[in-house]
């Protein structure tokens, strides 16, 4: 059979049905893996919500160290933007900073020059390397974390002394300030460290975990003693939670493009994944230039191709298209017939005069036979084969 090249719109090209029949599997994959990063991310809001936050009471708060404080009249504030936190610094003040990493660089510098010569205590909670070399000069960070989580004090510094034993295992620091304190060691490298500041009354203290301060770890080990005498040091506490609504965050000099955001893994990542997408194109282009035409192993009966061609036809609904090649067909075999040119098997004006004459009948009904609109239902369909194929033997008769 051939197909005319001027069919009608075929319905083999994917309705929304066929679609979502081919694609629901996959929709519903993504749905499910949406809706599990959506429960996680829930999940995980809600546990970490009020992280060391002094009024939060939940696992990872500390409101416990702050009622503690409170009862040993030591008073808590809580502060969530950077000039709050640099007016507050001052003699009588410790100012801790919950989370150092979140602040901007030219943050990090502004309060390193507000709590410098304050006479205050600065508290430092697990800072970064970056974090630390720009609040506390002469601290550096160590790449490698603590594997060690409770530790002895092993320094001279009176608080960690009576405290002795406590949960400070987290980030290691080197203290290149002389006459820094520096207690809690892991594989010789101290977790928390103290450095004085200039005028000898003020000072700043760089802990690697804030475990210390949480309100399930708090009875452990001498987490609770040594939270209050590096908290209660001073009649006034000041709790800086960074905030990203603080509009001193905002400053075009610290601003990042979305590649110095991603970590330098993931791109490497991604080099890797262009070259694999590349070796597998070869690889999968690998016979190149054009196709050589084979014959058949076995011979196929020509009944065997029609009825799978017709399978496929009904599986996609393709009336259009399959009463489009029956037409066509009948018309390539009438024209020469009825003394027509088969190269104008398919032109109406040519082929319906020819077969009226021939047949004595109405042009029109011929028309709407061999060229007419395609069927709309399979019915309609075997309906139009029995009449094409009644035309073929009433023009063949003698």
């Amino acid at each position: 059979m051939t197909t005319e090249a001027t069919l009608a719109p075929t319905s083999a090209s994917p309705t929304a049905r066929h679609v979502w029949t081919r694609t629901r599997g996959v929709v519903l994959a993504v749905v499910l893996l949406l809706a599990g990063a959506v429960a996680i991310a829930t999940i995980r809001s809600d546990t970490r919500h009020g992280s060391l936050d002094p009024r939060s009471a939940d696992t990872y708060g500390s409101r416990a160290v702050a009622e503690l404080l409170a009862d040993r009249g030591v008073s808590t504030r809580v502060v969530t933007t950077l000039a709050e936190a640099r007016a507050a610094a001052g003699p009588d003040t410790t100012l801790l900073i919950a989370v150092p990493d979140l602040l901007t660089r030219r943050q990090q510098t502004e309060l390193h020059s507000a709590t410098a010569d304050s006479g205050g205590r600065t508290v430092l909670v697990a800072p970064g390397s970056s974090s630390v070399e720009r609040l506390v000069p002469g601290v550096v960070a160590d790449p490698a974390t603590s594997l060690d989580s409770a530790l002895p004090p092993d320094c001279t510094l009176p608080a960690a002394l009576r405290a002795g034993q406590a949960d400070t295992g987290g980030i290691r620091y080197t203290a290149i300030n002389v006459g820094a304190d520096e207690c809690y060691p892991s594989d010789r490298l101290a977790t928390l460290v103290r450095v004085p500041d200039e005028s000898g009354t003020g000072d700043t203290i760089v802990l690697g975990a804030p475990d210390i301060l949480l309100n399930d770890r708090l009875d452990d080990q001498g987490n609770a003693s040594l939270a209050l005498q590096l908290l209660g040091s001073r009649p006034h506490l000041v709790w800086y939670l960074p905030s990203l609504a603080d509009t001193s965050a905002t400053n075009p000099d610290d601003e990042k493009s979305l590649f110095d955001l991603l970590p330098s893994g993931w791109l490497w990542g991604t080099l890797q994944l262009f070259v694999a997408a590349a070796l597998a194109a070869l690889w999968r282009a690998r016979r190149l230039g054009p196709l050589v035409p084979e014959k058949l192993p076995v011979a196929i009966r020509a009944s065997e191709t029609v009825e799978g061609r017709a399978r496929l036809y009904r599986k996609a609904d393709a009336r259009d298209r399959a009463a489009g090649a029956l037409r066509s067909t009948t018309r390539t075999r009438l024209a020469p017939l009825v003394g027509v040119p088969v190269t104008q098997a398919h032109a109406p004006e040519a082929l319906l005069p020819a077969l009226s004459a021939h047949l004595q009948r109405d042009g029109q009904s011929l028309h709407a036979l061999l060229f007419g609109p395609p069927p709309g239902d399979d019915a309609a369909l075997i309906a139009l084969t029995d009449q094409l194929d009644a035309l073929e033997r009433e023009v063949r008769r003698p």
